[in-house]
């Protein structure tokens, strides 16, 4: 059966079947290639359990789980056959050992990574584990009550995998494994959306508190009694089932189910419901604001004002109450608390033809295979092959600044060797540049070579340095890097000398930069400063996660396809020969229709963003949203590039892969630096405090740290532990209380933000 599924194109491989996961180290290395007939062969002469990969390297597999016994299964079908009768006869399902469901498919586009649809919030009565339908979760405290979240339904997509059948346990009830069927993107709409609509776990909309000093706000009372069914009727939408979970279709849209309204949280889960974005919910002033006044919410307050509702007579505030489901409890003026995505899910680290065939080779010789770290190094050396060579229709080009963020000994160096290797054999060695002497010597080397690649290790030294030093030197390489990022579409004139002629121009430069870090090193090592000048928010940062199983290292040597597209890149010359010897006209890589659309959404979705942060006073928010759509436009020029580089496309897969990878590392960055960046050492001294005890109750739950536990793990001075307590004792942060067990009474303290 396996040599059957690898024969339909599926990348088969053998499975621990009790542990859920491959039998074999590196396996990730079949995301991007199909295993070959001998090692299929050789896998399966004893192993019982079986698991396909999932997203491109299947086919665009896709698989809808649902897990909990199967609890939602019948619902989910009987909403589907509603929406497009026949479709549900056509698809794979299967019975998993567990009695859930696998839901199996081929998308005509390509799928994102995992997905959870459907979960379910239950309040237990402590913070002890409890077994839900099998399975373990750990409760987590959620306004003063211990909660456990589960997923009821999810998908398996790019990067993902799952055990079938005949693994022992699992049953194909409907179907077949090798004639999957292959369905349309509207169709694939019905299914997620369909069981998006019974999710039962939704954000909480938060709301600013009161003082006393306080108005009534319009945006108070629309919250609490608005018409949001006429707003939402008004402007297209369409309500298609009522009762306590009413489902919403979007404009322009004839079947499926877009979006929920439940408890006047409006839920939306659609993709392409502009102004909204998916997996966010919404309070009714939040769609008005958005609606009516595109997300300005001075005035849709103002208007509403106006309109009677708020208390009259006082002058006008911003009213952002319930802005999003996913924003935290009002915080300081200076900034907003941004929520962890959590780490760069893999599934986002491919980028189709010629990165993932440099991927591949550095993850099969490499001595500790590392994707995100191969993905760096092989979308850096895309970049530099690509700089002054291409740009797309609004002149953005290929040179980005990159930084992977690991701990020592996860192999940071073996991408940076692949890509010396590889530039050698095509005569671009000289265009590798390693570490920022100064910022002279950045122009310097752009104006011998205009297209660097600057490969340097350790760079929170760097920036360290800038910190501290009391000179201009480190200064200057800042300035530098900030501009010949900005001037990669212009011509930069060299400094001129006192009594010298004027040296010449750097026609166009591409300066692409791949930094690694240690993760802490690096955030500790950024100042306020240099999160508001622009810097930071040129940075991509991708975090490698902890170290993969270690394996026999191979030879380096780059595979012969790469060599040959490297070459070509080296000696694809658009443009006329001068004095200068090449004078580079990029060329203009298209966008398809649907591209340029999701393009347009891409931007709309930064600019909300951009206008939460403004409207906050967040200069930090501000600065890294403004980038957000730049970034976005020049990951999807080098999506097209590497997936076809002699005739290059933006399409929809592109700017799809681009935005959700830009908006996932955006946020991570933004919650990365609320977590590390300090306004001076005290500060510092209260955000190391608010770390150690948020692993604490990672770990221990509910219960209180003890402050002797405390002392010992940050070694300060008692007048500074003193102190750094009250500090977030006011901020309501943390609070300190008495306890008493049987060996021993003190005190402990106990967090109090989420």
């Amino acid at each position: 059966m396996s040599l059957d599924y690898l024969s339909r194109g599926l990348s088969v491989l053998p499975a621990l079947v009790d542990e859920k996961r491959p039998a074999l180290a590196g396996w990730k290395q079949y995301q991007n290639r199909l295993p070959t007939e001998k090692q299929v062969g050789a896998w399966f002469a004893d192993a019982t359990g079986l698991c396909l990969l999932t997203g491109s390297i299947s086919g665009n597999l896709e698989m809808i789980d649902f897990d909990h016994e199967g609890e939602l299964f019948e619902n989910w079908c009987s909403l589907v056959e509603t929406d497009l009768p026949g479709l549900l006869g056509r698809l794979v399902i299967e019975r998993s050992q567990s009695g859930g469901r696998h839901v199996i498919y081929r998308n005509e586009g390509a799928v994102s990574g995992n997905r959870k649809l459907a979960q379910r919030l239950m309040e237990v009565e402590s913070s002890e584990p409890v077994l839900i339908a099998g399975k373990r979760y750990v409760p987590r405290r959620i306004d003063g009550k211990q909660i456990v979240t589960f997923t009821l339904i999810e998908t398996r997509g790019e990067g993902g995998l799952f055990l079938c059948a005949p693994s022992p346990g699992y049953q194909i009830e409907q179907g077949s494994l090798t004639d999957i069927p292959t369905i349309s993107e509207s169709e694939r709409s019905v299914l997620i959306e369909a069981a998006c609509s019974l999710n039962e776990s939704l954000p909480k909309v938060s709301q600013i508190p009161k003082t006393i000093l306080s108005d009534r706000r319009p945006g108070d009372e629309y919250n609490e009694s608005g018409d949001i069914r006429e707003l939402l009727t008004r402007h297209g939408w369409e309500q298609i089932r009522g009762g306590e979970n009413e489902h919403w279709r979007r404009p322009g849209k004839s079947v499926g189910c877009s979006a929920t309204l439940r408890d006047r949280v409006f839920y939306v889960f659609s993709s392409n419901a502009t102004p909204f974005e998916p997996d966010r919910a919404y309070a009714p002033f939040s769609v008005y604001a958005l609606l009516e006044h595109q997300g300005d919410f001075i005035a849709a307050a103002t208007a509403l004002r106006q309109q009677g509702l708020g208390e009259q007579g006082a002058g006008i505030t911003v009213d952002l109450s319930g802005l999003l489901a996913t924003c935290e409890p009002e915080t300081p003026k200076s900034s907003i608390h941004y929520p962890d995505p959590g780490p760069l899910p893999e599934s986002l680290c491919h980028i189709p033809g010629f990165v993932a065939s440099v991927i591949e080779h550095c993850l099969a010789t490499a001595p500790y295979p590392n994707v995100p770290l191969a993905f760096c190094g092989a979308l850096a050396l895309q970049a530099l092959l690509a700089g002054r060579k291409v740009r797309d229709e609004a002149d953005n080009r290929t040179n980005i600044y990159l930084l992977a963020l690991g701990y020592s000994a996860v192999g940071k160096d073996w991408a940076r060797k692949l890509n010396t290797a590889i530039l050698h054999k095509v005569g671009l060695v000289n265009s590798l540049g390693e570490r920022f002497a100064s910022g002279e010597g950045i122009q310097d080397s752009l104006f011998l070579n205009p297209s660097m690649l600057y490969q340097t290790d350790e760079i929170d030294g760097l920036l360290q340095s800038i910190n501290q030093s009391r000179d201009a030197r480190h200064e200057n390489i800042l300035g530098t890097l900030l501009t010949m990022y900005s001037v990669a579409n212009s011509i930069y004139p060299m400094r001129r000398k006192a009594g010298k002629e004027a040296p010449g121009v750097i026609n166009q430069p591409c300066l692409v930069v791949y930094g690694t870090a240690i993760p802490t090193h690096y955030y500790g090592a950024l100042s306020e400063r240099m999160l508001t000048n622009g810097f930071f928010a040129r940075m991509l940062i991708v975090e490698s996660g902890p170290r993969g199983t270690g394996q026999d290292p191979g030879i380096i040597e780059p595979p012969q396809s790469v060599i040959e597209t490297a070459q070509w890149w080296s000696d694809f010359r658009p443009g006329t020969g001068n004095l200068e010897n090449w004078h580079p006209q990029p060329a203009v890589v298209p966008a398809t229709e649907a591209a340029k659309a999701l393009l347009r959404d891409s931007r709309l979705q930064a600019e909300q963003e951009y206008s939460a942060a403004e409207a906050s006073s967040d200069p930090v928010g501000t600065t890294v949203w403004g980038r957000v759509h730049e970034q976005t436009r020049k990951l999807a020029l080098l999506y097209s590039v590497s997936q076809n580089h002699l005739n290059p496309v933006i399409d929809a897969p592109a700017v799809t892969w681009a935005n959700e990878f830009v908006m996932h590392q955006t946020r991570r960055m933004l919650f990365m630096a609320g977590d590390h960046v300090s306004r001076n050492s005290f500060d510092a001294m209260a955000k190391e405090l608010i770390r150690y005890l948020k692993k604490w109750r990672d770990k221990h739950g509910d219960k209180l740290m003890p402050e002797w536990e405390l002392t010992r793990r940050l070694p300060w001075r008692p007048s500074d532990h003193k102190e750094v307590i009250e500090l977030v004792e006011k901020q309501q942060l943390v609070r300190r209380e008495l306890y008493q067990n049987k060996t021993r009474s003190g005190f402990g303290y106990r967090l109090l933000e989420n």
